[in-house]
């Protein structure tokens, strides 16, 4: 899909989590919002090519020091990753539901 050279697209994401712990039961929703700038400048650009682009960046300046590959659930890679993001405006709403 190819966008026009008026449009622009948008990414909303909401995560339903329920988790047990010391027999009392927690659910948690978390969403996220981003809209694109211009056909060219999109949200998905945003949120999938950015944060490669982050991950490259803070490697090639040493702030990540895993080298090979790895899914990036380790703390190294995400939280360094997720705190430039959160610059750039993109970033979790997370909203503890009763």
């Amino acid at each position: 899909m190819s966008l026009g050279a008026e449009d622009r697209d948008m990414i909303v994401m909401l995560h339903e989590i329920s988790y047990r712990l010391n027999d009392k039961t927690y659910n948690i929703k978390s969403s996220l919002i981003v809209e694109g700038n211009s056909n060219v400048q999109t949200a998905m650009a945003k949120t999938v090519g950015l944060p490669l682009g982050i991950a490259a960046t803070l490697i090639l300046e040493d702030k990540i020091k895993l080298r090979g590959l790895h899914i990036p659930v380790v703390p190294e890679i995400y939280e360094p990753v997720l705190g430039e993001l959160e610059k750039q405006g993109i970033q979790f709403h997370e909203e503890i539901v009763d």
